[in-house]
């Protein structure tokens, strides 16, 4: 249960703490007090959506922070180890801040986590009841969600949705293997065209760049020749050579050397040079022997330049994008030709999963149709007890096309008052009514969570919309029962249901310093029916509202 929620510059609350109770903790207070700050605080500890609009007017940040006494069950550790915490003193202390700039963090156990970690404790702590939430009443897939909640379906509904999903996307292959079958058969004739031209060739990529330089020493062959002799000639083989004069050379250092060794370091540089001479003539002399005119090999490579030039402008600017084009044009071409096998394996993986979702979608619509019958029985007896003991309430089912919730489409009917055919709920429940309604499911889902033995905190922000009189006194009498297993946080308006408080809390707007605070104190005693009285009466108190509290507060305790 949530022990204890400390406030801070959230709103108009500047700072506040409250220690909560076990069974029934209501909170009352004048319109616009703040009583659903409290409850919207602790909506932020579950996850929910952080707002900088919240963070209290000239405040770097607003905190809030619980601390919650848990019992550990095997999936409630599973989460935490999970999520790497651990409860202390059986204690879990959830905080969230939110910045003046939007950003919020959040933290759990003293580590930080994320929002997405808050909502996966939040079932575990938790669960909040606001008046949007009745408006989810009229919706058949909020519906649905619910029973399948009730039922203890999840797992198999999430099941459900996987193979769906699945099956789905086979058949948006399937869809597209056919467009794009219609599309390839008239494009065949083009692939293979495309296809056969560029294997006739069967360029290489970068082989026009070799041509290019065999041809352009083909075509001067002659003044290529003529080069390299006077070159050979020069370096080695003239009457006048570098070799010779080299060679010269060295001898005449040689001779120097004989009678002064210090220039002997002279005669080893000239070695490497004679040696490069030697190798530039060796080059030059297998070069020449190359050389050799062949028209006939240059008509065959400006032939070969000529079809791989064809091939560039009509399928790319390189040799490298003429290739990959003719691999896709065959690629295109062999998945045409094997299109019947893929398109075959496919409609037997789609049946595979059609059989698999059938029976998974079966098995879910039975657990629904079980569970129906008991909550049409519990939510009656429950109804009854809300001083509405003529209403009937039933689940009815129709068949849907296969969607990620099964083939079930559902919906829930009331009839309020005897012989009337039940209807939806939009078109029949009032607002007392439908406030009443939404109490019974919440009990009967607690209930089922409660199989348990495991006790949560149920928040229900102004359950009490538009009933009042003896249907109020039942929603009090209900609440309080409930409240004997689950730790109930309530806001009210009605003095019937306050008078069942367990720990009456009372929510005041003060000024303080020029500025508008609100503070939330608990009250017992002769200031829990005073408040009380103020609730019957409005701002001024009389003897009668006093003795009518004082009454309400009596009875309420038996």
């Amino acid at each position: 249960m949530l022990a204890e929620l400390i406030v801070e510059n959230y709103a108009v609350v500047e700072r506040v703490r409250v220690r909560f109770g076990a069974g029934l903790n209501l909170l009352t207070g004048e319109t616009g007090s703040g009583k659903s700050i409290v409850v919207d605080s602790l909506g932020l500890l579950f996850g929910g959506r952080a707002s900088a609009g919240a963070v209290r007017a000239g405040a770097s940040r607003a905190r809030v922070a619980g601390i919650f006494e848990m019992d550990v069950t095997p999936a409630f550790r599973a989460v935490l180890d999970e999520c790497g915490l651990d409860l202390e003193d059986g204690e879990l202390l959830l905080e969230r801040e939110i910045l003046a700039n939007g950003k919020s963090r959040a933290f759990a156990a003293g580590r930080p986590v994320t929002a997405a970690v808050l909502r996966q404790l939040a079932p575990f702590l938790g669960d909040i009841h606001g008046q949007h939430d009745q408006q989810k009443l009229f919706e058949p897939a909020a519906q649905l969600e619910m029973l399948d909640s009730f039922a203890g379906a999840r797992e198999t509904r999430e099941k459900v949705a996987l193979l769906y999903g699945q099956w789905k996307s086979v058949a948006r292959e399937l869809e597209e293997l056919e467009r794009s079958s219609a599309e390839a058969l008239r494009l065949r004739d083009l692939w293979s065209f495309q296809s056969k031209e560029i294997e006739s060739v069967a360029p290489r990529d970068g082989e026009d760049a070799a041509l290019e330089s065999e041809r352009r020493v083909l075509m001067n062959v002659s003044r290529l020749q003529e080069h390299a002799q006077a070159a050979y000639a020069e370096i080695y083989d003239g009457d006048v050579s570098a070799a010779g004069l080299a060679g010269k050379a060295r001898r005449h250092i040689e001779e120097l050397i004989r009678v002064d060794a210090s220039l002997s370091p002279l005669a080893e540089a000239l070695a490497p040079v004679e040696a490069a001479l030697e190798d530039a003539a060796h080059t030059l002399r297998a070069y020449l022997g190359k050389l050799e005119a062949d028209p006939a090999r240059l008509d065959a490579v400006e032939s070969r330049l000529a079809s791989l030039e064809r091939l560039r402008r009509k399928y790319g600017p390189t040799l490298a994008h003429v290739v990959a084009f003719g691999a896709d044009a065959r690629a295109k071409l062999d998945s045409l030709e094997n299109g019947d096998g893929v398109r075959d394996a496919l409609h037997r993986k789609q049946e595979a999963l059609g059989r698999e979702y059938a029976a998974a979608a079966a098995q879910l619509a039975k657990a629904r149709r079980t569970a129906a019958k008991r909550l049409e029985a519990m939510v009656q007896s429950e109804l009854a007890e809300l001083a509405m003991e003529r209403t009937r309430f039933v689940a009815v089912f129709s068949e849907q096309e296969w969607s990620e919730s099964g083939t079930d489409r559902m919906e829930f009917l009331i009839a309020p008052n005897a012989g009337e055919e039940p209807k939806p709920l939009e078109r029949i429940a009032s607002g007392g009514e439908l406030s009443r309604l939404a109490l019974a499911l919440k009990t009967c889902a607690a209930a089922g969570q409660a199989a348990g033995g495991v006790a949560r905190t149920l928040v229900f922000d102004e359950v009490d919309a538009g009933i009042g009189g003896a249907a109020a006194g039942a929603v009090g009498r209900r609440l309080k029962r409930l409240a004997a297993h689950d730790q109930l946080l309530c806001v009210t308006h009605l003095a019937q249901i306050a008078s069942f408080a367990g720990r009456h809390f009372v929510v005041e707007k003060r000024e303080s310093q020029g500025r508008t605070v609100t503070e939330v104190e608990t009250i017992t005693g002769e200031a829990r029916t005073r408040e009380i009285a103020r609730m019957l009466s409005g701002q001024k108190v009389t003897p009668e509202a006093l003795k009518h509290a004082a009454q309400l507060v009596k009875l309420s305790a038996d």
